[in-house]
């Protein structure tokens, strides 16, 4: 019987000090979110929180039409048979991905240069 209790003390013990560290860990993560104003990156409230209403609307259509777009390419792409075709598909869409990509990091960068002028 006491070598339960040593083992459930052991146990208890160890919890303790990875929750200890489970806890530095997320106050390490966290400090960089304070000092960047708390800014969410990526898709999200965080993006959008100083658009007005008709912005963010505008923002989400265009958003629903890439997924729309992108959507029906994986649709052609999987339909196709012919290898030349299904490669000139995939390019087509991976030119997609880097187009919306790409605004959506000048997007980003007129943000942060619109935060820092504040």
């Amino acid at each position: 019987m006491k070598n339960i209790y040593k083992s459930m003390l052991s146990v208890v013990a160890l919890l303790s000090v990875s929750l200890a560290v489970s806890a530095t860990e997320a106050q390490k993560l966290a400090e960089p979110m304070k000092e960047m104003g708390g800014q969410h990156h990526g898709m999200g409230m965080g993006m959008m929180s100083g658009m007005t209403e008709a912005q963010k609307s505008e923002h989400m259509r265009s958003s629903q039409e890439h997924m729309l777009q992108m959507h029906d390419l994986s649709n052609q792409i999987l339909a196709e048979k012919d290898a030349v075709k299904k490669e000139a598909l995939k390019k087509q869409q991976l030119d997609l991905m880097k187009a919306h990509h790409g605004q959506m990091m000048e997007r980003h960068s007129q943000k942060m240069l619109d935060q820092k002028g504040k």
